[in-house]
């Protein structure tokens, strides 16, 4: 059995983005299928940088889950446990923008997640589990994802959340808060504390406040456990927090072509130098530069990544 070295669990999907920048699906009248998910994107966007990662989802048993497992085993991820479901395929609704991305999610398959699916073995040599606020928000899929964390912390791997956070897929923000922070305090270990990632916008989403003082923002997260906080800041960049140090990393113009899974992209860097011992400096270095790939580029990264060539940009 493959044993990756990251596995991220969650949402695999068929992303509909329009083509036209439109604040709302009245305005667009094309969209372009491109694979989707945030877990998924990040293991593509990881196997491109050449590491060791498997993915942990469902899918329908139909054409939409069949493509979709073609592009992320094109890509290099695990695929081992991605289960077929007798359920329609996941489908996201995106009505592109130049800031934040409307979106509207039509769920099915990927809520089919069970404990059993997901063997001990899988996990025994991971060092980092990724999983998201959305991939968390329904059973069984939740179960499934909290069980197999708390494996991997007791075989002492680490933990990674994006606090994707949104109202329309988790309309209680109590319990999400809650869910979330039992996820985040699953390790108590302050060598291997919880790498958090959220966004300016799932802030606002999640704790019903902007973010206003970054440092205030970062230390409320640090108080639900969390070892590294990274707040994305759209333009304005990133801001990194933990116990011992903080910094802001600002934005460098680029041409934005679609901001679709630039976040992803950020934390697929972020992690893949933390994973070759860089310090949070350069995992933030090496997120921008993916980040940056991802907005200029319509739809996923497909080439392959060298990591040492983010960190000289």
């Amino acid at each position: 059995m493959k044993q990756p070295e990251i596995i991220c669990a969650g949402e695999l999907l068929i992303d509909l983005i329009s083509t036209e920048y439109t604040d709302n699906f009245q305005g667009a009248d094309t969209y372009l299928r491109v694979p989707g998910g945030s877990p998924a994107n990040l293991a593509m966007n990881l196997a491109r940088l050449g590491r060791d990662v498997g993915l942990i989802a469902a899918v329908g048993d139909d054409d939409a889950g069949a493509l979709l497992q073609l592009e992320a085993d094109a890509a290099g991820v695990d695929l081992t446990y991605v289960a077929s479901v007798p359920f329609p395929t996941t489908m996201i609704l995106v009505t592109k923008s130049k800031a934040v991305s409307n979106f509207e999610a039509y769920r099915a398959a990927d809520l089919e997640l069970t404990t059993e699916s997901i063997p001990d073995a899988y996990l025994g040599k991971c060092a980092i589990f990724h999983t998201t606020a959305f991939a968390l928000s329904r059973d069984p899929a939740r179960s499934a994802i909290l069980d197999a964390a708390a494996r991997v912390v007791e075989a002492g791997g680490r933990l990674s959340i994006d606090v994707n956070y949104a109202a329309k897929i988790w309309p209680d923000r109590l319990e999400a808060l809650w869910v979330i922070n039992n996820y985040i305090s699953l390790c108590t270990d302050p060598e291997k504390s919880t790498l958090v990632k959220c966004s300016d916008v799932d802030y606002l989403r999640l704790f019903n406040e902007p973010v206003e003082e970054l440092e205030e923002a970062g230390e409320r997260l640090l108080d639900l456990g969390a070892g590294i906080v990274c707040l994305t800041l759209g333009g304005r960049g990133s801001y990194v927090l933990s116990d011992g140090e903080s910094f802001t990393l600002p934005a460098r113009p680029v041409e934005v072509k679609d901001t679709t899974g630039a976040g992803d992209a950020f934390w697929s860097g972020f992690l893949a130098a933390h994973l070759v011992g860089k310090d949070w400096k350069a995992c933030a270095l090496a997120g921008q530069g993916m980040a940056e790939k991802k907005l200029t580029t319509f739809g996923p990264i497909r080439e392959r990544v060298d990591l040492e060539n983010l960190l000289k940009q």
